[in-house]
Order: structure tokens, then C-alpha cells, then sequence
């Protein structure tokens, strides 16, 4: 039986030992991708070798990376699926971007018309729906 992507990533960062790994269902934020996986290596070369397996072991199950970007100074590196996407950082990175949290926000979560709502404002006009 065949393994799905999401499985051979996760098997992947944790055979290489990867912190705090994180599946974002991101279905309903964006067509462009379905998946978004985060984990954590403690050095720039566990950050390689995590974003490396990730690649490897998905290729031996017959997966196409579309691409990998980051692996140079290895900070933050991204490997692209198309509908999967990984991303394995240095922790202080992660906390910087913190893309979870980014990721977990829902266009309800902010006002609907924010802009219209701050430009009413600004000319002294109720704002919207309070008429």
C-alpha cells in the first residue's frame, strides 16, 4: 500500500529527529496549497538534513519536489510539493515569522472592511452599519 505525502514528510522529520512539527490545513485560506508543514532543527545542518531526508524519502515513494529554496544558509528552508508544503526552520526563526500563527488566521478574524471602516473614521463619519 502506498503511503501518502503527508505520512512520508512527518516519518521523514521525525526520523531525523525534527522539533515541534506542525500540519496547518490551509484549504480554506488558499487554492494554492492544501497542506503546510513547519518543524524545527536545532543547528543549520539538522535544518539541511531534515529539509534533505524530507526530499529523499518523498522521490523513493515517487513524489515530485517542485522545488527547495533556503538551503544555502539554511535557516529556513522550504521544500514545495505543490499541494504540501515544508518548511523547517531554526527556532528562532520560527518564532520570528511564526507562520502558524499567520497561517491559523481567518479572513472573519479581522474586520470585514477595515479600510472603509478607518477612512469613515478619519472623516469623522460613523462607521459602517452604526448609521
Amino acid at each position: 500500500m502506498k503511503k501518502d505525502l503527508h505520512e512520508i514528510i512527518i516519518s521523514a522529520l521525525e526520523d531525523v529527529k525534527a522539533q515541534d512539527i506542525v500540519s496547518i490545513d490551509v484549504t480554506k485560506l488558499t487554492g494554492i496549497m492544501d497542506t503546510m508543514v513547519v518543524a524545527s532543527g536545532n543547528s543549520s545542518r539538522q535544518v539541511k538534513s531534515l529539509a534533505n531526508n524530507v526530499a529523499v524519502d518523498a522521490k523513493k515513494a515517487g513524489f515530485r519536489v517542485i522545488g527547495m529554496e533556503g538551503d544555502d544558509v539554511s535557516e529556513w528552508i522550504l521544500v514545495d510539493f505543490g499541494d504540501v508544503i515544508v518548511h523547517v526552520m531554526l527556532p528562532t526563526t520560527r518564532a520570528f515569522y511564526d507562520l502558524e500563527k499567520l497561517w491559523s488566521l481567518r479572513p472573519d478574524d479581522r474586520p470585514l472592511n477595515a479600510d472603509a471602516e478607518a477612512e469613515a473614521a478619519m472623516l469623522g463619519s460613523p462607521p459602517i452599519g452604526q448609521n
